[in-house]
């Protein structure tokens, strides 16, 4: 935690509302990618974004700074879409946009200007893997979502999703199994 963000933090804890929107339009953006990417819905992530924030700075005065405050609101907001994905067990996932318009994908092109063929081999390995992240439990595509478009440490994860570092990984690596089924080709080794 910087100097910075703890005098933010302070300030917040002292009562001062613009200080806590100073932290929370910090983190605005990155709450909502992951919410947006466990939930697969728009509305629901935004849903989880504020749920998220509002338990924040209810229990601000429970943030004991031994780890970043940005991953404190990260394990906040995971469990926020967690817990939104769990009471809407029937939510359609549909892969929210990227603020330029294109589709949030795990495959982007290495090729500026790929061919027609290409293209269209893309978009149906993009479908595929969308569908199979759709079909996951919530603990695995979170796992995956976090190590893997994310970052995130197994550490992180673990403490995101209140599972011992084993469990984290067992995710991790079910995840990567089903993705993996769904995009080997029938007849190719894998």
């Amino acid at each position: 935690m910087t100097d910075d963000e703890a005098r933010w933090i302070a300030r917040a804890r002292a009562g001062e509302s613009a200080a806590f929107r100073h932290l929370a339009d910090a983190n605005a953006a990155a709450l909502f990618r992951v919410c947006a990417r466990i939930t697969g819905d728009r509305a629901t992530a935004e849903d989880a974004v504020q749920e998220a924030f509002f338990n924040a700075f209810r229990h601000l005065g429970d943030f004991d700074g031994r780890s970043a405050f940005s991953t404190w609101l990260y394990r906040i907001a995971v469990n926020a879409a967690l817990m939104q994905v769990r009471k809407r067990p029937h939510l359609e996932v549909a892969w929210p946009k990227r603020d330029d318009g294109d589709d949030t994908t795990l495959l982007d092109a290495a090729d500026e200007s790929p061919t027609p063929d290409r293209h269209a081999v893309s978009a149906e390995i993009r479908r595929d893997v969308e569908a199979e992240l759709a079909r996951m439990t919530p603990i695995e595509r979170t796992a995956f979502v976090l190590r893997h478009q994310e970052g995130r440490s197994l550490e992180e994860i673990s403490a995101a999703l209140s599972l011992n570092v084993g469990a984290a990984k067992q995710a991790i690596f079910r995840a990567v199994r089903k993705l993996r089924a769904t995009l080997e080709a029938p007849g190719e080794p894998a």
